[in-house]
């Protein structure tokens, strides 16, 4: 009997060896920090600190009333140096808080764990969820707080941590669930108080076989009953929420529904282990593990970083480029995005730093569609990526979210497959980029 999985997907190569066996490092960075206000899915945060402000470690730098959100912590301690716009990973610029980092890591005193974490209200959880800064740090960065908090608790039947990590190169899951077992199965039974009628399911994809057999050693150790481990079948994109609900649970939803709607939590397996140390351990979310990887660089790692580090001093301390890249991406191959300039922080979603040489980056010209239905199958959500290509090219929106265009989960799987070369994932993005920009401004006049 073969491992879940779910329909269409792709099996691009996985060049994971870069980095597969590389302890996770810590790297204290050494200039200034940058801490952008929106790192997370919802409304932006608006900064609390002013220039000449002294920060700690933990210390609030943005924060608003809004219920989708997420404060911004300091990693560092230090001074405020600058409040304004700086460019971002995607290009654009964000209202950012500037820190001069002093070097002594000094932490805000008020962090603390939360008092009998095991057997207090779980409600304090979710609060101190959003107190830590906590999101979905597989790279969706959807508030935790708000995830863990649906309507009906009663009716979760699924809390999943997902540990599939189907991204190429990409190896900082894996890493920690090697390196942090303990952590995330103690995160796992602390967050299924919050919901009395789930099963807790960690999901990880069948070439991992290390981090499985840790993390089901380690459940059996801890003599933790609600709680199993799931080998799943490798294809790209099994870590995608819907695809992993779907091969776990049997069940089908569409795009545009919550996994609470069909009775799951899903949660990143760093995430997770974020969650035990924010309420176990009294510690925000002020750092992330990033997979530094490709040919380009000259020493590939994964290395823990607090966020706002300067992505050209985390590449310094892989020991810079061997080669010039070709292309830099944030994140993996397959839904990264490309970088103009090294020049911008690590966030929050920041999962891997992928620098390719040109022998290793296909720069090929599109050409026209050749009617393959090679997209057809391999889109996980049932789309026909050719025809809302074709729609957006036309500047035809109507038609292409009349087609579904917007439940598109810009996967990558049918640029991928695609032998004419078109940019089939761009084109979707752009598309749906346009109908939001509609929507809001039908709003804004309404």
């Amino acid at each position: 009997m073969g491992f879940p999985t779910f329909r269409g997907g792709v099996h691009p190569p996985q060049n994971k060896d870069l980095t597969r066996d590389k302890a996770i490092e810590d790297y204290r960075p050494k200039g200034e920090l940058v801490f952008p206000m929106s790192q997370h899915i919802g409304a932006p945060n608006a900064p609390v600190v002013k220039k000449g402000d002294r920060v700690l470690v933990g210390t609030v730098l943005g924060s608003t009333d809004a219920f989708v959100s997420a404060p911004i912590l300091s990693s560092v301690s230090g001074t405020v140096k600058d409040v304004g716009p700086r460019r971002v990973t995607g290009g654009n610029f964000d209202t950012c808080v500037v820190v001069e980092n002093d070097g002594l890591y000094e932490r805000d005193p008020k962090w603390a764990p939360l008092p009998d974490y095991e057997n207090c209200d779980p409600k304090e959880y979710v609060k101190r969820l959003r107190e830590a800064g906590i999101v979905g740090f597989g790279g969706a960065t959807f508030p935790a707080a708000v995830k863990f908090a649906p309507r009906d608790p009663g009716a979760i039947k699924w809390l999943i941590a997902n540990g599939a990590e189907c991204e190429p190169y990409l190896n900082c899951d894996f890493r920690l669930m090697l390196e942090a077992t303990e952590e995330i199965v103690r995160g796992m039974s602390l967050l299924l108080r919050l919901f009395p009628n789930a099963e807790g399911v960690i999901a990880v994809e069948n070439n991992k076989p290390e981090a499985i057999a840790a993390l089901e050693e380690c459940v059996s150790r801890l003599g933790v009953v609600r709680i199993r481990v799931q080998p799943m079948t490798v294809k790209y994109p099994q870590g995608a929420e819907k695809m992993l609900i779907e091969a776990l649970t049997g069940q089908e939803y569409v795009v545009t529904a919550l996994p609470a709607d069909v009775g799951c939590i899903i949660a990143n397996v760093r995430t997770i282990q974020q969650a035990w140390r924010a309420i176990a351990c009294g510690e925000p979310a002020t750092e992330r593990v990033i997979t530094v990887t490709g040919d380009a660089i000259a020493e590939p790692k994964n290395v823990r970083v607090p966020l706002g580090t300067s992505i050209a001093e985390l590449v310094e301390f892989c020991g810079g480029f061997a080669e010039p890249p070709a292309k830099v991406l944030s994140g993996g191959p397959m839904m990264g995005v490309a970088m103009r300039t090294l020049d911008v922080p690590a966030v929050k979603g920041s999962s891997g730093l992928l620098c390719l040489t040109a022998k290793s980056t296909m720069l090929a010209r599109p050409s026209a569609c050749l009617r393959c239905g090679r997209c057809v199958d391999a889109c996980p959500v049932g789309l026909v990526p050719s025809d809302l290509d074709s729609f957006v090219l036309l500047k035809r929106y109507d038609d292409f979210e009349r087609e579904g265009g917007m439940n598109c989960i810009e996967c990558g799987s049918c640029t991928y497959v695609c032998p004419a070369c078109r940019p089939l994932t761009q084109s979707c993005r752009d598309g749906k980029t346009f109908v939001m920009a509609q929507r809001r401004k039908a709003a804004v006049k309404k």
